[in-house]
């Protein structure tokens, strides 16, 4: 990649976890190329993955905050802000979680209080942050969102379950606040579809690894990796992408637009011998 892509600009990573996850990469990527930012993650989650190795690694800190509660993201962002020196440049929502998926119920019999839980962490932060942030006027002239989304959220995975509602409220809420925030301030939001990658999040779906199998033989180019989903988090912050709002931008090795491919053939005749 060229270098210092990100240099001079400032921002917030959500949701790293450890180093399988797409948000670790995103800020190893960011600190590569010039930028400065903080780390958070709810307090539970940290508890859970080894945030703080990467905030040494990346030289910043990391400031616990729930982004279901307003006012833990008021605190976030008047922190980062003090920390940073100024107002941002880039956030990534790179949050998801659904206990109706983590406790195996099916889709014909979910809890609908855990629906509601899916929902407001999944989607309804992403909300939260970016309209905490506009009331705050805390993102720069041409300043960059990037929410992380899933394929789930416009065609039927029988294994998705309410995470697949959650991701189609959370691309709608990328194009609702993009038009509101590029109008007033041209700022961008867009999601980014990946391909099922091996994060925490994701290992946790019922046949994920048969899954992951199936979609790399559908992508003509393979799965993409978090490192490369990274690349192109890192790619949407920079200036080279000014014009892109408002999209869902699949990142999945071509499965997204691929009917069928001769490797899928050849492993169901195979299957049936």
């Amino acid at each position: 990649m060229p270098e210092n892509l990100l240099k001079g600009k400032k921002g917030i990573i959500t949701g790293a976890l450890d180093e399988n996850s797409i948000a670790w990469q995103t800020a190893l990527k960011a600190k590569e190329q010039g930028a400065k930012f903080v780390l958070t993650n709810a307090p539970i989650a940290m508890r859970m993955g080894a945030i703080k190795e990467l905030a040494d690694e990346c030289g910043t800190i990391v400031i616990p905050a729930d982004a279901t509660s307003v006012e833990d993201i008021e605190k976030l962002y008047d922190e980062a802000k003090e920390y940073l020196g100024g107002n941002f440049d880039f956030l990534l929502h790179s949050i998801g979680m659904s206990p109706n998926v983590r406790k195996g119920r099916s889709y014909g019999d979910l809890n609908y209080d855990w629906v509601q839980k899916s929902y407001d962490v999944s989607a309804v932060s992403f909300h939260k942050m970016l309209q905490v942030a506009e009331k705050k006027d805390i993102l720069n002239e041409w300043a960059s969102v990037i929410a992380l989304s899933y394929i789930a959220a416009e065609r039927a995975f029988p294994f998705y379950s309410d995470m697949s509602e959650a991701k189609a409220i959370l691309e709608s809420i990328a194009r609702n606040y993009g038009l509101r925030y590029g109008k007033s301030k041209n700022v961008r939001v867009n999601t980014i579809s990946q391909s099922p990658t091996k994060t925490v999040a994701g290992s946790g779906i019922g046949g994920f690894d048969d899954f992951f199998d199936f979609a790399a033989l559908a992508s003509p180019l393979g799965n993409a990796s978090a490192e490369s989903c990274a690349e192109y988090i890192v790619t949407m912050f920079s200036d080279f992408t000014r014009m892109v709002t408002m999209q869902n931008l699949f990142h999945d090795g071509g499965y997204s637009t691929t009917g069928i491919t001769q490797e899928l053939i050849d492993a169901y005749v195979a299957s049936k011998k």
